[in-house]
C-alpha cells in the first residue's frame, strides 16, 4: 500500500467507498471492455465530483422563471474550464466530466505515448489552439488534464508542462489510479503554489522496471480499446 500521509498537499486520494469497491472490480482481468469503460466512467465521476467542488465556484449570472411563475437566481460555473484528455486512455474519462459540468466545454487533445525503453513521454499530437501570449481571453482559466494512469509520472509532467506554457493560470489533473513515484513527480510541477492540483482514485506504492503500476490494472488503453497484444 502506498504512504498517503508522505503525500504533497497538492495532492488529493479519494477514499469514498463506492470508488473504492469499483477500482476493486476494475483491477480485475475478467472485467471486459465495456465493463471496464463503465468503471473508468463511474470512478472518473466521483473524482471529478470531489475535485470540482474545490476547484469551481457557483455565481450568479441572471435572473430566470420557473413553471409557476416565480423567479430564481440562474447559476453557472466560474472560472473557465476546458478539458484536455490524454490520447488514447483519457478518452475513457471524457463522457464523465461532460456528463457533470452543467454546460458544454472545448475539448482539447494531447497525444503522448511512452517509449517502451528509455520510458520517455514523446508527443504526437497537440490541438491546443494558438493564440497570442498577450490574450489572456483566448484560453480557459483551468484545463481539467483526463489520465487514467499516473505511473511513472512522465506522461503526465509532460502534459502539465505543455498546458503551463500554453498559457492556462492551473492544470487540475483527474486520474483513476497513480503511483506514489508519479504523484509526487508530477505534483512538483508548475512555478507558483496552487499552479497544479492532482485528484485520483486510488494509489499504489509499485512501479515495475516497464513503467507499469503493481498490483495495477493493466494497460486501459489497451483494455478499452482491444488492443491487447499489440
Amino acid at each position: 500500500m502506498a504512504n498517503l500521509d508522505s503525500m504533497p498537499p497538492n495532492v488529493h486520494i479519494s477514499g469514498h467507498p463506492c470508488l473504492r469497491a469499483k477500482l476493486s472490480q476494475l483491477r480485475s482481468k475478467n472485467a471486459n471492455a465495456r465493463e471496464t469503460q463503465a468503471l473508468i466512467h463511474d470512478i472518473a465521476l466521483i473524482v471529478a465530483c470531489e475535485a470540482l467542488a474545490l476547484e469551481l465556484n457557483a455565481v450568479s449570472s441572471g435572473m430566470g422563471e420557473t413553471p409557476l411563475g416565480a423567479q430564481y437566481t440562474i447559476e453557472t460555473i466560474h472560472p473557465r474550464v476546458a478539458l484536455v484528455p490524454i490520447l488514447r486512455s483519457g478518452l475513457g474519462m471524457l463522457e464523465a466530466l461532460q456528463t457533470l459540468l452543467p454546460d458544454p466545454v472545448p475539448v482539447h487533445h494531447l497525444g503522448l505515448y511512452r517509449e517502451p525503453t528509455t520510458l520517455q513521454p514523446v508527443e504526437y499530437y497537440n490541438n491546443l489552439p494558438y493564440h497570442r501570449a498577450s490574450d489572456e481571453s483566448a484560453h480557459p482559466d483551468i484545463a481539467i488534464l483526463l489520465d487514467p494512469i499516473i505511473a511513472t509520472g512522465g506522461t503526465s509532467v509532460a502534459a502539465i508542462q505543455t498546458l503551463l506554457e500554453w498559457g492556462v493560470r492551473k492544470v487540475v489533473v483527474i486520474a483513476v489510479l497513480v503511483s506514489e513515484v508519479g504523484l509526487k513527480r508530477a505534483a512538483q510541477e508548475g512555478g507558483s503554489e496552487g499552479q497544479v492540483e492532482i485528484w485520483a482514485g486510488g494509489c499504489d506504492a509499485e512501479v515495475t522496471d516497464k513503467g507499469m503500476l503493481r498490483p495495477g490494472m493493466g494497460d486501459v488503453g489497451d483494455r478499452l480499446f482491444l488492443t491487447i497484444g499489440k
